[in-house]
């Protein structure tokens, strides 16, 4: 039996066109009409493949009723692409739990299509929540407020307060107008990748993870900001910062009035708070400058086994390994962050050495991120 040259575990795009297609289908010089002619030649099946959709009024539709159902859906926003389910449905969201391997203490954020929906799910929301969503939403924010008394336990990680807000993506805010048309209150949305690892920012990264237990991928290209939002903390005396995020804490302070107070001791439990996550399958090290340059000036013999994730050190001429240089600007460079760490890992490199961010504060939530995709317990 003839067989494509290269396997499709290898060429994503080019098995995402050929599976996904209703029509005639070019792919390295072999004319597929439909995915049943690929079965029928070739012996390898699209089963198991996920439907990347684009995101037409037709798949929108489509994707909001697979939520509607009890399906999982994900979604493009501004910040990583989310893995969606029914936040009124116990079962949708033991699904999400499930496909990511998510402990169940650990809180879900719930995406909403405007502001309008938060009586629905906080039975309180203070001023500063109300000023900051004004301000912000749609945009990379998640506010943690008291849960209104109907929420199910399986979103909050059994605590008191809910996390909730609303995206600024033109695919998600579609997404969630049509299913609020249908009836639905909210989606309930992780970042669509398994816990712990790193976040996905493009469609190719959800499939890569999930495959077919993901209903839909409805794919809105690459996330504009990259890292995910800020949260920021509404159940005590006064605001905390709960995890940093696209939105600066100069951005919060200037509508606060002041800096949001560090998190305490009995701040509820957020998402992506764990001292280690976002982290590759192969181990990283996060490293100054100096340490970094000492070590790549340690090496002897072969290189090939290491892979560098540079912010200023240049490439060593005898260099052999995986180097990739990262973008000088902090937005930049969060946007590439999380695709940087796919792309290393890829390698299967005996170890990741990143080197370490600048020390402003615009460079915050980078450095929590690193910090924690390359803690060591």
């Amino acid at each position: 039996m003839v067989r494509p040259r290269r396997l499709f575990s290898t060429r994503l795009p080019a098995l995402q066109k050929v599976c996904d297609s209703t029509k005639s289908v070019d792919w390295d010089g072999w004319d597929f009409t439909h995915r049943d002619d690929l079965d029928a030649r070739t012996g390898l099946s699209c089963a198991g493949w996920p439907m990347i959709a684009s995101p037409t009024p037709d798949s929108i539709d489509r994707a909001a009723r697979l939520l509607v159902s009890g399906r999982l859906v994900s979604f493009p926003t501004e910040t990583v692409y989310g893995l969606g389910a029914n936040a009124r449905n116990p079962d949708a969201i033991g699904r999400i739990f499930a496909a990511k391997g998510r402990p169940a203490e650990h809180p879900l954020i719930v995406h909403l299509a405007s502001a309008t929906a938060l009586p629905r799910w906080a039975r309180t929301i203070p001023a500063g929540a109300r000023a900051l969503a004004e301000a912000f939403w749609p945009g990379p924010l998640t506010l943690i407020l008291p849960r209104a008394a109907d929420v199910p336990d399986a979103i909050t990680g059994r605590q008191d307060s809910i996390g909730l807000r609303v995206p600024n993506h033109p695919v998600a805010l579609a997404l969630l107008g049509r299913f609020a048309e249908l009836g639905g209150e909210g989606v309930a949305a992780p970042s669509a990748n398994r816990f712990g690892g790193v976040s996905a920012t493009t469609a190719q990264h959800v499939a890569a993870d999930f495959g077919d237990e993901v209903a839909m991928i409805l794919d809105g290209g690459p996330c504009r900001h990259g890292i995910e939002s800020t949260i920021v903390g509404f159940t005590g005396e006064e605001p905390e910062l709960l995890r940093p995020g696209a939105l600066s804490v100069e951005q919060l302070a200037r509508v606060l009035g002041r800096p949001p107070a560090a998190a305490g001791a009995e701040a509820p439990r957020a998402p992506g708070s764990l001292a280690a996550h976002y982290a590759p399958r192969t181990p990283a090290k996060l490293m100054p400058r100096e340490e970094l340059l000492a070590a790549l000036g340690r090496l002897g013999g072969p290189t090939g086994h290491i892979a560098v994730l540079a912010h200023s050190v240049t490439q060593p001429p005898l260099f052999e390994g995986t180097w990739f240089d990262a973008p000088a600007h902090d937005a930049a460079y969060a946007h590439d962050l999380y695709a940087n760490l796919r792309a290393l890992d890829a390698r299967e490199a005996d170890e990741i050495w990143i080197e370490a961010p600048p020390d402003g504060p615009e460079w915050s939530a980078v450095r929590d991120r690193l910090r924690r995709a390359t803690h060591r317990g």
